[in-house]
């Protein structure tokens, strides 16, 4: 197992402990079986954006933190420089570089993204993740292969796309070469009770 995954792991369970959420309760608010969620918690499967993006918010925390362990310091501004982005795993293939990663209180998250062709999956059902929030992608290079629930379309190099990321949504590289894009996820605002 990656120290990686198990680093990350360690710092949901701590997280989770301190602030007395049952795993029970954990796996309920992440859409997810007691068993799969287990399984991420103990650093038994890797974590997907989406699982660590909702476990992030569920807990109250910066991503980044649950990343690194460190909590993001910058609050006027923060530049990443070529090639330096915080490195994600998403999914199998997939690179994703976090672009904003030391800036605190973000509103959204931008990731340098390159996603894998693959034969393969040219013809399979393309798998569909879903987290609170909006999303913008523009692609860079490349062609993706969206599926926006029932919705299938093909982006090109300039072409974007905004849309409701709450709603079951998922992409690959498609057309013989990998695709490299910018993704934005915009945080849904914070409801004050106050």
């Amino acid at each position: 197992m990656e120290t990686r995954i198990i680093e990350t792991a360690q710092r949901i369970k701590g997280l989770r402990e301190l602030l007395e959420i049952s795993q029970e309760e954990m796996a309920a608010s992440l859409g997810m079986s007691q068993k799969r969620y287990c399984e991420y918690e103990s650093g038994e499967r890797d974590f997907s954006f989406t699982f660590l993006y909702n476990c992030a918010d569920k807990l109250g925390v910066d991503i980044v933190e649950l990343l690194t362990g460190e909590v993001p310091k910058l609050s006027h501004y923060g530049i990443v420089r070529k090639g330096e982005g915080l490195n994600i795993k998403r999914r199998e293939g997939f690179k994703y570089q976090h672009l904003c990663y030391r800036f605190r209180d973000k509103q959204a998250e931008a990731f340098l993204v390159t996603a894998p062709y693959n034969h393969e999956e040219q013809d399979k059902p393309i798998h569909m993740s879903r987290h609170e929030g909006q999303e913008f992608d523009y692609i860079i290079s490349g062609s993706l292969k969206c599926m926006f629930e029932n919705h299938e379309e093909i982006l090109n190099e300039g072409d974007s796309v905004y849309y409701d990321s709450g709603r079951g949504h998922g992409m690959i590289a498609t057309g013989g070469q990998d695709c490299t894009l910018i993704a934005v996820t915009i945080h849904p605002p914070k409801h004050n009770n106050d």
